[in-house]
């Protein structure tokens, strides 16, 4: 017997990497920081990284630098950078429209589950008048722990007033995805090839897709 498709009641959104191509921004920000400290992360430190709280990824660097800066200035200075760069530089994902229409069309609660700073998660979202597709907005950044950690997704069920375990995640990162997972959510990967790829999901979520295009193909026709 053919196992029944799963059918999300609510989609939750992670946002870097995933709805906004700013990942290329954070590292804009960070690479600048962190220049006036004599620092340059390499590649694959920096891909290992990706998908945590703010605060986490920083205070990582900090010591794999040995940075005498405070973690409290690091955030500061990469956060001041950011709030100047996304009304420039935060570009729509491909297919980003696309899906948030069909989703508004269903009827489906929405929110974003994400690392990144409240303050950045708004200026995100009103820089591409995605209020009204988006209206739960929630943030790692004062919860007791970031991803992979399952605290932003369990936050953004209970703020839906909806059972994680009906709900669908989108995520990008190997770290979102397995924050997902924890929660008990069904995870959709779409990685963004900037910092990972198609097999860095293996043993996380059987679920990975090519584009956002890709996913809205799969909820429309059912795989």
């Amino acid at each position: 017997m053919t196992a029944p498709r799963f059918a999300p009641q609510a989609i939750l959104f992670d946002m870097d990497g995933l709805l906004v191509d700013t990942e290329p921004v954070w590292e804009e920000a960070e690479t600048a920081t962190l220049s006036a400290y004599n620092v340059v992360v390499e590649p694959a430190v920096r891909s290992r990284l990706i998908g945590l709280r703010n605060d986490e990824f920083l205070g990582s660097i900090r010591e794999i630098y040995n940075i005498k800066a405070s973690l409290q200035t690091l955030h500061d200075e990469v956060l001041e950078r950011m709030m100047d760069l996304i009304p420039r530089k935060a570009k729509p994902m491909p297919g980003v429209s696309e899906i948030l229409g069909y989703v508004a069309e269903l009827g489906l609660p929405t929110a974003i589950a994400s690392s990144s700073p409240k303050v950045v998660i708004e200026a995100v979202v009103t820089t591409h008048g995605w209020e009204e597709f988006l209206p739960v907005r929630c943030s790692a950044e004062h919860l007791p722990k970031g991803k992979p950690a399952p605290d932003v997704y369990l936050e953004a069920a209970k703020a839906l007033n909806i059972s994680p375990t009906v709900c669908l995640a989108l995520e990008d990162s190997p770290n979102g995805a397995r924050a997902a997972i924890a929660a008990g959510m069904t995870c959709f990967a779409v990685p963004d090839r900037s910092h990972t790829h198609l097999e860095a999901f293996q043993g996380v979520t059987d679920h990975v897709f090519d584009s956002l295009h890709a996913v809205l193909h799969h909820l429309k026709n059912g795989g």
